[in-house]
């Protein structure tokens, strides 16, 4: 009896692999063959009408990956983006012990980096990833003790909902930072401050042993430790110290503070403040008896709410342009589409044109479903306008979703394939960037379900499609809008993450026809 149930297990997983890489063969074979005969595929390219939408301020607490600097993009103008956190005890209530003098308060928090080699002697290379900007980017980095008070809770819902911060709030933040900036090191940790892709290296005497210790690249500031004697050390002796909820209150977090530095060209970094930390290192005696002197360390880890805060300037005016709502084109469609991460914009897409007798269904939609056509594939393809991009980086990812109901297509809830990191599972359903070469740069998203389940389902909804950059297209919830539009109240939390852009063709009749933002169908005709 075992064995039975153990081999009919076995032929079950065996069926279903086989079956789910047909699956991806078949969809990997697909990919290569848009705009070929496609299996004697019939191919049928439908109308669409996307145009533009602005997003504005956007809720932006909690964000596991936040920007970080300032950013000159050429096609959509200057990001700067700010950051407060609260701060919270790796263990409350620590034992201070007697005479305590402090050495050493350090700011640590990791880059996104890659090791390409080591030395002989141990040393390693990195890169950087998600940097953006002057690769020799430089910006005026001010860390400050932060006074307002980031609540759990918000009042105005009767403390029975997460008390929501926005992008827009930078000036709440700036006007309560307390004292002086806290990053009092040397100049390339303040006015000068790069992200830099050395390794941190240190020596340390051990058992008479000298000890190396190698930490990959990352943010190290060193910070004022007069001012952390007074409000740690110090602080203890009067309890602010005993528990998280009453530290939270006392200590109530960092502001990061960026402006440009001199007229040196700047850069924005996105980092994972989770993984951040300030160490306070002293040294006290052994008890008050013993007065031996023995390390000691306290820990406060980046932890808490937080938000990200982004300022836009030296707007480019065809962005502006095209994202001000008295130039959107709902009808035509527009002919540039613009996607922009924070609080940028997004397009929206409506398939299969009008309805013009007027009976609840697109006039095009219905005569597909009288077909009675097997579909076999059906992509949205979206060429990127290099022209216009003058240069900047464009997004790796992009997001399209069920408007309607702000929440993911068939496609996007079938696909069970997952990748390397967060941009990069999904693949059947897509929204990667495949660049032929630098003036022909291609999203492709793949939404062959959701397309069989309009025509098949009478009663299935034509709904309105979004489309945005992502920075994690593992995140498909929503975040409010700080005033919403008369369309849309809310948009993907993923793309306010994300601080790039990307300038796509549009679906207007002017847009050359090989550039136009196209459904492509690929159907098997009944017999």
């Amino acid at each position: 009896m075992y064995n039975n149930s153990f081999f009919k297990k076995i032929l079950i997983v065996a069926c279903v692999v086989f079956l789910y890489s047909c699956d991806k063969d078949y969809n990997s074979i697909g990919d290569g063959l848009i705009g070929d005969n496609h299996f004697d595929f019939a191919k049928y390219t439908s109308s669409v009408v996307a145009y533009n939408q602005k997003i504005g301020p956007i809720q932006s607490n909690g964000l596991s990956i936040n920007p970080l600097g300032i950013l000159d993009n050429p096609a959509f103008g200057t990001t700067t983006a700010n950051f407060a956190t609260q701060l919270l005890l790796s263990s409350p209530n620590p034992v201070i012990g007697n005479n305590p003098e402090i050495e050493s308060v350090i700011l640590t928090i990791p880059y996104f980096s890659t090791l390409v080699s080591t030395d002989t002697n141990g040393d390693h290379v990195y890169e950087l990833d998600s940097i953006y900007g002057a690769t020799d980017g430089k910006i005026n980095l001010s860390v400050y003790e932060s006074g307002y008070f980031m609540r759990d809770l918000d009042p105005l819902g009767g403390f029975q909902e997460a008390q929501k911060y926005f992008t827009d709030q930078n000036a709440d933040f700036d006007g309560a930072k307390v004292g002086t900036r806290l990053n009092n090191g040397s100049a390339s940790e303040n006015d000068s401050f790069f992200f830099s892709a050395a390794e941190y290296k240190e020596t340390v005497t051990k058992d008479g042993k000298e000890v190396v210790t190698r930490t990959a690249p990352e943010m190290r500031l060193a910070l004022n430790s007069s001012f952390f004697k007074s409000k740690i050390i110090d602080g203890a002796a009067s309890g602010k110290l005993a528990s998280n909820d009453v530290f939270k209150e006392y200590f109530r977090g960092l502001y990061f503070k960026v402006e440009k530095s001199g007229t040196s060209p700047s850069a924005l970094a996105q980092l994972d403040f989770k993984k951040g930390k300030i160490t306070i290192k002293y040294k006290g005696d052994t008890s008050a008896t013993d007065n031996t002197r023995i390390d000691y360390s306290i820990v406060l880890n980046m932890s808490g709410n937080t938000v990200s805060l982004l300022e836009q300037s030296n707007t480019n005016i065809s962005y502006a342009n095209a994202t001000n709502p008295a130039n959107i084109n709902t009808t035509l469609g527009d002919e540039r589409l613009y996607l922009k991460g924070g609080e940028g914009a997004m397009s929206i897409l409506e398939l299969f044109g009008p309805d013009a007798d007027n009976n609840g269904v697109a006039d095009e939609l219905e005569t597909i479903r009288n077909s009675d056509w097997l579909i076999n594939e059906a992509n949205l393809v979206f060429h990127v306008d290099a022209s216009a991009m003058n240069g900047a980086v464009e997004p790796s990812r992009i997001y399209l979703y069920d408007l309607n109901n702000n929440r993911p297509v068939f496609d996007y809830a079938t696909d069970a394939t997952t990748g390397t990191n967060a941009k990069n599972g999904k693949l059947i359903y897509g929204g990667l960037l495949n660049k032929e070469d630098a003036a022909n740069g291609i999203y492709k998203i793949r939404i062959t379900n959701q397309i069989r389940n309009l025509i098949k389902n009478a009663d299935s909804t034509n709904v309105k499609l979004g489309v945005v950059v992502t920075e994690d297209i593992n995140t498909t919830v929503s975040y409010k809008l700080r005033t919403a539009t008369s369309t849309i109240s809310q948009a993907p939390k993923a793309s306010v993450m994300s601080p790039l852009g990307a300038i796509i063709y549009g679906s207007k009749s002017t847009v050359p026809e090989d550039k136009r933002l196209k459904l492509e169908i690929y159907y098997t005709k009944p017999n």
